[in-house]
């Protein structure tokens, strides 16, 4: 079990989360870990990760664990590791010791839960085995349900009071989850350097990813997601990595550290292959990077996400009329999403103990209370509606992407006949997909780049790449 270095400023945090929570609800919550998964055979299985959940009050990625809580108080329940397990995993941890380290109030094995879950609220977990095991142990301690526990994205009733609480919580991120996200921001940072660096050598997509995942992993990290590596930038998650990487390609890369606590950072940069932008490559990046340096410039404090995101688009569709590509008014083309031709999702979403923090909870967590997903298709993508506020760390990543299946569609050209200059995009062929990302924390003043030691500019972009010739 991995143990963060911060210790004692998570377990005072843990303590100060627990109060939190005890005066947003009036009854008990209970949270689940989670399960190891199988690949192929039960003893084989995928890499374990608790439920965020679970770890923003417990602390440890504890395994077929659950936590009870109510009026600022911790009840663990766990069962010990059967001692057969020693001779595969070493000795473990017991129940009573875990639950000193994380603060408990008190811990049981886990067949005690059942006793104590009247009443009590939860979240339900991706997992639809754990899920099930959450409502049979609800129904049958009487706490009032006749049904199967609703999927997290849909909760009624006290689950939903609970997720609220959860999620005013969690929206801006306390003392101890800076120390963690900062750690996980310069790994990743490091990581992209490195990736660069080993461009010239590397054969295919591959072999970078390689170099960036290697420095994640030599800090005790973990990705956040799976990494994405690509010379095809218009495929916005690419998972394969077997390209070659050729003269006059643009490289994407997508990728994020996770702290061993949970905590994640999401990084994009974009960069020629050769070394060095095309004209026609570094006339798009820099409208991309014009609108990621103005929205990041806008970020504060009561200031409207969205319009982040719209003065985002403004600026690409603006960029994009100067290049010759779109024609018209600037506004009028965002209003008919002209610009989500090629800037086809939102401009960024929260960060934490998820990379896409809380998106388990549907958009409850992302859209302010009361406010839905647009139908528009330049609006319909974006994954937070809300007034910013301190605390919470979002990611700001305009693109430009030129995908076949949007470009190549008859209704599609039939509807922007008159505003995209099709000879003219044509000219702009060795343009795949280009992003700009970095994560930036809303401070009372303003805000914090957590992730500005990795450059942007591209004459700097194309300095760290010619490092390795």
């Amino acid at each position: 079990m991995k143990i963060t270095k911060n210790y004692d400023l998570l377990r005072n945090a843990l303590h100060q989360r627990r109060q939190k929570l005890a005066s947003l609800i009036n009854f008990p919550a209970i949270l689940w870990s989670g399960r190891s998964i199988p690949r192929n055979y039960p003893a084989l299985t995928y890499p374990f990760r608790a439920s965020s959940h679970f770890l923003y009050f417990a602390g440890l990625p504890l395994e077929n664990a659950a936590i009870r809580l109510e009026s600022g108080k911790l009840e663990l329940f766990l069962d010990d590791a059967d001692p057969s397990s020693t001779l595969w995993h070493g000795e473990m941890p017991k129940r009573a010791e875990i639950a000193e380290l994380i603060g408990a109030d008190a811990a049981f094995p886990m067949s005690e839960l059942k006793s104590r879950g009247m009443g009590a609220a939860t979240i339900a977990l991706q997992d639809s085995l754990i899920r099930l095991q959450q409502s049979d142990i609800l129904v049958a301690c009487g706490a009032g349900r006749d049904r199967p526990l609703a999927p997290s994205k849909s909760p009624t009733g006290i689950d939903l009071e609970l997720t609220h609480a959860v999620v005013s919580l969690r929206l801006s991120h306390d003392a101890a989850s800076l120390v963690e996200l900062r750690q996980a921001a310069a790994v990743t940072v490091a990581a992209h350097k490195a990736g660069m660096a080993a461009t010239r050598t590397a054969k295919i997509e591959a072999g970078i990813r390689a170099a960036m995942e290697s420095v994640i992993i030599s800090e005790n990290m973990t990705c956040a997601y799976p990494s994405i590596v690509t010379v095809h930038g218009e495929v916005l998650h690419s998972e394969h990595y077997h390209h070659p990487l050729q003269t006059g390609d643009l490289l994407l890369a997508d990728v994020g550290a996770e702290t061993s606590m949970g905590w994640a950072a999401d990084v994009t940069r974009t960069w020629p292959v050769s070394g060095k932008f095309s004209p026609t490559q570094r006339a798009i990046y820099d409208v991309v990077l014009a609108a990621h340096d103005t929205c990041i410039d806008k970020i504060s404090p009561g200031v409207e996400y969205q319009d982040i995101h719209l003065l985002a688009a403004r600026i690409m569709a603006e960029g994009l009329v100067d290049l010759g590509i779109l024609r018209g008014n600037v506004d009028e083309l965002v209003e008919m999403d002209a610009h989500a031709l090629f800037f086809v999702h939102g401009i960024g979403h929260l960060i934490g103990l998820d990379v896409h923090d809380m998106e388990d909870l549907g958009d409850l967590a992302g859209y302010e209370e009361g406010r839905t997903r647009s139908s528009r298709f330049g609006l319909g993508f974006l994954r937070l509606n809300r007034v910013l506020r301190p605390g919470m760390l979002v990611s700001i990543e305009p693109g430009f992407y030129q995908v076949p299946a949007i470009l190549n569609n008859p209704e599609t050209r039939a509807k922007y006949k008159d505003f995209v200059k099709w000879d003219e995009l044509e000219k702009f062929a060795d343009v795949r997909g280009i992003r700009i990302e970095d994560d930036i924390l809303v401070t009372e003043g303003g805000r914090e780049v957590l992730t500005g030691e990795l450059p942007t500019k591209a004459l700097e972009i194309e300095e760290l790449v010619a490092v390795s010739a």
